[in-house]
């Protein structure tokens, strides 16, 4: 039944591995949509559960099944435990994006874990999931879905920018959404800066304390991805295969790589950001809070940089996956075609019922 108001809980976890994302949002439709984020969390990944996800690229196809279902079985877990948590009664649905273990669609290859019809049985919940496949089938990239969540809820900036995992941008260029992923950011950063027992580097400091590597600059911006048009996104495997040897053919100091990363990363997003004059962009997503990149990206570009609440800078992608969860829903288009490169626009998603 379609209806005006919708409570759902919207659920993501990223390439960051920086945890499971959990947020109860409300979502009204008047002339447009409005939100509101009522309850939030983050459930960090046991030791157990981030050596099993980083290493999902060298599982055979025998084990990923398996560790779907495990994985499927500790999401319903730690979804369970937060509707308890917060005394969530009424729910539309959970709307879950699971956790990619692969995603190399020009292959018609998109797998995200989590996304089994049982975690609706555990939930006792209507379930929206797996919202990548069907893009993939359709001849599209399966990413970035951010983008119809920019355009119905953050019209009012020129660029939406997330700096997670990777750095992917939204804008309207031609009266048509586009997005694309633009680099690789977290991803890299945390994986160099755990070599110094750090979960991250706070702030950017560390990184800020090297020095630039001009050769390696150099390389990571000459890399083919970077002259790809859109639509274009980025998996690890690209990371595993482009990004790690390259660093690591340098022998640098871990404060040198972040350094000459942060660089990377500023001028890549520079790049898009300075193709519109005084642009106005709302930044989000884990990198916001490193200081060194801020400041890089500030310092390349003549545009408003909007930091929001920390609420929206970390769990805008948790509360848009709940918005695609409502459109699919309403059997409205939450997929653009414009954004993946797929064959039509189109409504995106599984509907399990318990």
């Amino acid at each position: 039944m379609i209806k005006d108001n919708y409570k759902v809980v919207g659920v993501m976890s990223g390439t960051s591995l920086d945890g499971i994302d959990l947020a109860e949002i409300s979502f009204t439709k008047n002339e447009t949509w409005q939100f509101q984020i009522l309850n939030s969390t983050t459930i960090s990944y046991s030791e157990d559960w981030l050596r099993i996800l980083k290493n999902l690229t060298q599982k055979s196809k025998e084990d990923l099944q398996q560790i779907d279902v495990d994985y499927t079985n500790y999401l319903a877990e730690v979804i369970t435990t937060f509707i308890k948590k917060n005394n969530i009664n009424h729910l539309d649905a959970v709307c879950s994006h699971g956790h990619t273990a692969l995603h190399q669609p020009d292959q018609k290859l998109t797998y995200q874990i989590g996304n089994l019809p049982v975690l609706a049985e555990h939930l006792k919940q209507t379930v929206v999931c797996d919202f990548r496949v069907q893009d993939v089938q359709f001849g599209g990239q399966g990413a970035p879905l951010v983008p119809i969540g920019d355009q119905h809820l953050f019209s009012a900036y020129d660029y939406c920018i997330n700096l997670g995992g990777f750095a992917n941008g939204s804008t309207i260029i031609n009266k048509q959404r586009i997005a694309f992923d633009i680099c690789p950011v977290n991803i890299v950063l945390n994986k160099y800066v755990q070599q110094l027992g750090f979960d991250y580097d706070d702030k950017g400091y560390i990184a800020s304390q090297g020095k630039i590597n001009q050769q390696l600059l150099e390389q990571l911006n000459a890399l083919d991805f970077y002259k790809k048009s859109y639509p274009k996104s980025l998996g690890l495997e690209w990371v595993e295969q482009q990004i790690f040897p390259l660093i690591d053919n340098y022998k640098l100091e871990v404060k040198d790589i972040l350094h000459t990363m942060i660089h990377h990363i500023a001028q890549q997003i520079a790049q898009v950001i300075n193709q519109k004059d005084n642009a106005s962009v709302l930044l989000t997503g884990g990198g916001t809070y490193n200081d060194f990149l801020v400041e890089r990206i500030k310092a390349l570009t003549n545009a408003k940089i909007v930091i929001p609440s920390a609420e929206l800078i970390e769990f805008k992608e948790a509360l848009i996956f709940g918005f695609l969860g409502v459109l699919k829903l309403r059997e409205e288009n939450n997929c653009l075609a414009s954004v993946t490169g797929a064959s039509k626009d189109h409504s995106s998603g599984k509907i399990y019922k318990f």
